[in-house]
């Protein structure tokens, strides 16, 4: 068996690309939409594993296209109800949650004071951050028609460019599959550091035991 066809990261690629074939273009919605209220799985890796798997000839370019952009929508207009309805303090304690911080809240904040309502165009094309925005939005109960129409311009940007990656990744496996080993060495090391870094702490916990002596009073 050759290295690449034994790639850890080629198997979780794998892996990955027979799940979104198997939930299909509602499949894609969801995972995109749950990535705008929590962050997870993310849109980035959602739609580049749903672009291979266009390549692959499962599913359309236009599909997935469209049930992502529908599923950022709905994920953002979420978020941006629970900034609009709720309050900066709620954000600040389910933040965790949510995977929103203060530290992102008050970026969003100090853009939309320099940059105004086209921020949000902007922010939807900048991974990481661009889940802050919606919640930022709605607490400082921008519009929310404004709020849509740019944050929409920014999604169909955003998830048709890593539609059209995913797909072209896939029509280039080959060449990438035969550099994987190098991504696995990397995730071995830092298995590996990982387990030693557990165990440490494990030993460095434990209560210390001196041997004790009975002293007999005569």
């Amino acid at each position: 068996m050759s290295l690449a066809a034994a790639s850890i990261t080629g198997s979780l690629v794998n892996l990955a690309t027979h799940l979104i074939n198997s939930l299909g273009l509602g499949g894609v919605a969801v995972l995109t939409a749950s990535s705008g209220v929590i962050g997870i799985p993310g849109s980035e890796p959602t739609m580049l594993f749903a672009g291979f798997n266009v390549f692959q000839g499962h599913l359309s370019l236009l599909g997935i296209i469209l049930a992502g952009v529908l599923g950022d929508m709905v994920g953002a207009s979420v978020a941006y109800a629970i900034g609009y309805f709720g309050s900066r303090e709620l954000l600040e304690r389910q933040g965790r949650k949510l995977h929103v911080s203060g530290r992102r809240l008050d970026t969003a904040h100090r853009w939309f004071d320099r940059y105004g309502d086209p921020v949000i165009l902007v922010s939807r094309l900048i991974p990481f951050v661009r889940a802050a925005f919606p919640y930022a939005a709605g607490v400082a109960e921008m519009a929310f028609a404004r709020f849509l129409a740019w944050a929409a311009l920014g999604s169909v940007i955003w998830i048709s460019a890593l539609a059209v990656l995913g797909r072209e990744v896939g029509r280039n496996w080959t060449h990438w599959r035969s550099h994987l080993e190098y991504a696995d060495y990397v995730a071995v090391a830092l298995a590996l550091l990982v387990i030693a870094y557990l165990v440490l702490r494990r030993l460095r916990s434990r209560p210390s035991r001196r041997p004790t002596m009975d002293v007999v009073s005569k």
